[in-house]
């Protein structure tokens, strides 16, 4: 297995492994409402879930790193303007 950090984001991978990126959110009471932060989310493909993180976006492909930051510049692209904050995760989705 190799593991690098980069940033915010923390990668495992395995070879031939399908992928999923987990999101964290921090909310701004100055900024955007969560259910309309939720429906910009999921437009991108991130479904809700419960637990230690807010939302899951499960890959269709294996991916790589170029892949995980392009998907980051999107959600930094979707979150902006609205005062969320945001972390990711991105791990070998076999295991979870």
């Amino acid at each position: 297995m190799t593991k690098r950090v980069i940033s915010t984001y923390l990668i495992h991978n395995l070879e031939g492994s399908l992928m999923k990126t987990y999101l964290l959110l921090w909310y701004s009471s100055d900024g955007g409402m969560p259910s309309e932060v939720n429906r910009s989310l999921m437009s991108l493909g991130f479904k809700p879930v419960q637990g230690a993180y807010d939302y899951v976006y499960e890959w269709s492909d294996n991916v790589d790193l170029d892949d995980i930051l392009r998907f980051g510049d999107k959600i930094q692209m979707t979150l902006k303007g609205t005062g969320v904050m945001f972390k990711t995760e991105t791990v070998n989705g076999k295991n979870q």
